[in-house]
This record gives C-alpha cells, structure tokens and sequence, in this order.
C-alpha cells in the first residue's frame, strides 16, 4: 500500500521569463541558459537542467531548485505551488 507524503516548505528563488529581461535571466541562471529563435515559436529559453535541456516561453518561471539547478515551470503550475514569501502574511 502506498504512503502518503507532505511537501516540506521550501523558499525557492525564481524569475519570470518576460522576453525583455535577458540580463536578469543571465545574471541569476549563469551559463545554465541560452536563447534559441525560432519562426513558428518566436524567442524561447534554453534552460540546462539536471534532466537535460527544457524550453521556457515567455511567460514561464525560471526556478532555482534545492540543489542550485534551474529548471522552468509554467505559470499556472507555479501559482498553485508557490506563495511570495517576502510579502509579510
């Protein structure tokens, strides 16, 4: 029979892919990234992550894991999972 497990709270740091914020993503990403430009997709990130490489759209979260990985999440997915842990509730 299955367990059943909690989630521990983790405070992660991410970014969102806004398509006019490359410095930012290069500054918190470091060499973990880099562009591709594509006709039918316009401008999408290539985020290097212990899976192997994931595209990010504009639009998606770039997140910096437990283990300093980075790994993109859209943003659907990334407001039901995360909570802004600067905002003081």
């Amino acid at each position: 029979m299955a367990h059943k497990y909690r989630k521990r709270p983790v405070v992660i740091e991410a970014l969102e892919w806004r398509g006019d914020n490359l410095t930012e993503i290069g500054d918190f990403c470091g060499s973990a990234w880099s562009m591709e430009e594509t006709c039918s997709h316009g401008e999408m990130l290539i985020i290097k992550t212990l899976e192997g490489q994931h595209m990010a759209k504009v639009g998606d979260y770039i997140i910096s894991g437990v283990q300093g990985e980075f790994y993109p999440c859209k943003p659907d997915i990334f407001a039901a999972t995360y909570e802004d842990a600067e905002d003081g509730t």
